[in-house]
């Protein structure tokens, strides 16, 4: 047991860990129809165990395709993601050798060789799903998930595990059209973990809190125009580094957030007000209706006036 990762402020995540140590080894390997593949994502395993301290790793009981042996290691053609929740391991490609703890998530990409088990005095409990298609293979290429570095340390999270017993809720009772459902807790489990590795860089820093601040401040007052280097001056924070941060913690740049949430109040006001483009324009603060004319169309890819015509 992690004692560490669980307290008393925690009931919740103590006793779905708690259930997943304790609950029985499960496993199912899946077919997969083609209205399956075609969705774009699909499962093809599932499945959950605990491995004894000192007893033989894999088991032998899987099929052929995903048993392997230390030895020779194996090579997959599917995705896979295997949360430990409890005990050590290691795990090794052809980029080296990784440590393995609770809480770590282990990358398996298809046509990679690679191999791993739990330490033999302390064994492991793992959870895993396998699956393929063209919107895994787009989701795959988030920079997080690297064979380069194919274990994730989440830490004991109550989301992931939880999607990872809904998951297998799923499968075992293999109603119509689970397929897809389950294809979508994939995704939601594919975004907790890049969420998770997004949030340790801003964990216990100043700068957080700055940028919710600023972001909230925008939101408030979107018609004003503001000056980006006064604004992280305000804040007592150098421009350039707000800047970097602000795009890592958002995905863009002060300037382009504000722009977007103007765009999005731009587009409200054209749908469901009278005023001309004109009023809407200087109401955002743009000092110039062809200026505005020119980024709206840029960003949302029609010009206000065939917005509000409602031309394609």
């Amino acid at each position: 047991m992690v004692k560490q990762d669980i307290d008393n402020s925690n009931f919740g995540i103590f006793f779905i860990y708690f259930d997943t140590i304790f609950m029985k080894d499960y496993f199912k390997y899946l077919t997969s129809a083609e209205e399956d593949i075609n969705w774009g994502l699909y499962l093809n395993v599932a499945g959950t165990a605990r491995i004894l301290p000192k007893t033989m790793y894999p088991p032998q009981e899987h099929p052929s395709e995903y048993y392997f042996n230390w030895e020779t290691g194996r090579v997959l053609k599917e995705y896979q993601l295997n949360y430990i929740t409890e005990g050590t391991g290691i795990y090794e490609n052809k980029y080296g050798k990784f440590q393995i703890k609770p809480g770590s998530v282990i990358l398996i990409i298809p046509d990679e060789w690679h191999r791993y088990r739990p330490i033999r005095t302390t064994g492991w409990t793992e959870n895993y799903i396998g699956f393929n298609g063209r919107i895994a293979i787009d989701l795959l290429k988030n920079k997080i998930f690297t064979p380069t570095q194919p274990i994730i340390n989440c830490g004991i999270r109550e989301e992931i595990i939880d999607t990872y017993l809904k998951i297998f809720d799923l499968v075992e009772k293999e109603r119509p059209g689970f397929q897809q459902v389950a294809s979508g807790m994939v995704v939601k489990l594919l975004g907790y973990i890049v969420s998770f590795e997004k949030r340790k860089e801003f964990s216990g820093k100043p700068i957080a809190k700055v940028i919710e601040q600023v972001r909230f401040l925008m939101r408030q007052n979107i018609e004003t125009e503001y000056n980006m280097e006064e604004l992280a001056r305000d804040h007592n924070v150098g421009y350039s580094y707000f800047r970097k941060m602000f795009k890592k913690y958002t995905g863009v740049s002060p300037a382009q957030y504000h722009l977007q949430l103007r765009m999005i109040r731009a587009k409200e006001l054209l749908v469901s007000t009278d005023k001309t483009i004109t009023e809407i324009a200087y109401q955002l603060g743009f000092q110039n209706i062809y200026h505005f004319s020119l980024l709206f169309k840029k960003k949302i890819g029609r010009s206000p006036s065939d917005l509000r015509k409602g031309i394609n």
